[in-house]
């Protein structure tokens, strides 16, 4: 019997080791797995690349990690805002490397991953310093920047409802970036408030089939 269920987060996180890309979800705190984040950080492995939204708010969830120093690069859209003091330090300090991209790109660029494309074009950022050495092209009269996937060894996600087999269902705006970084990583891991039986999820509604989840980690059995 399939059974993905995992109710130990540092156990579901076997397998993450030094130096591997991670995919994490969330827009902000909305959708941020922070139970998988503080495993994560409890796994003690280092020299990890991060793709994110954004790059993390006050000491907390994401912010924490980079704050542990368990962080190499990471690639985002959003790395500065008010809170952001833990990203600011450590890129100001030459700690942390940063790869901008332009959030619609980002989002592209993951789903592309996903999807089996091997590459796109996107009039994003040309003519910026985000396009300087990429390769260009015309296209009709408007100019593009080339760009590539991004893949993954690990996605972390948050998600509102799961089951055995894998299948998640998301609540309004925490759905964000899970379901695609659910396609493009080897392995994904998603924590979800509460658990249900198989069959009860409508399958008009799954928006994650179990298909691209290797574990899900129950947080809660709030489901309200």
């Amino acid at each position: 019997m399939i059974d993905k269920i995992e109710r130990n987060s540092q156990r579901a996180l076997a397998g993450i080791k030094d130096g591997m890309t991670v995919m994490i979800g969330g827009f902000g705190g909305a959708g941020q797995p922070t139970h998988l984040i503080d495993a994560l950080i409890a796994c003690d492995v280092g020299e990890l690349t991060v793709i994110n939204n954004n790059a993390g708010n006050g000491e907390t969830g994401l912010a924490a990690l980079l704050l542990a120093g368990r962080v190499r690069k990471i690639v985002c859209s959003f790395p500065r805002q008010v809170d952001s003091q833990v990203f600011d330090r450590l890129y100001r300090e030459k700690r942390l490397e940063l790869e901008l991209v332009p959030q619609g790109n980002l989002a592209e660029r993951i789903r592309a991953a996903g999807a089996g494309i091997g590459a796109f074009f996107s009039p994003t950022g040309f003519g910026t310093e985000l396009a300087k050495g990429r390769e260009t092209r015309r296209i009709d009269g408007r100019d593009y920047v080339l760009e590539f996937p991004l893949t993954a060894d690990f996605a972390l996600i948050s998600a509102f409802k799961g089951d055995r087999l894998g299948n998640l269902t998301y609540r309004k705006t925490a759905r964000n970036f899970g379901p695609v970084m659910a396609m493009a990583a080897r392995v994904t891991v998603a924590e979800v408030q509460g658990v249900v039986p198989v069959g009860e999820l409508d399958p008009e509604v799954i928006v994650t089939p179990g298909i691209f989840v290797q574990k899900v980690v129950p947080v809660s059995q709030d489901l309200a």
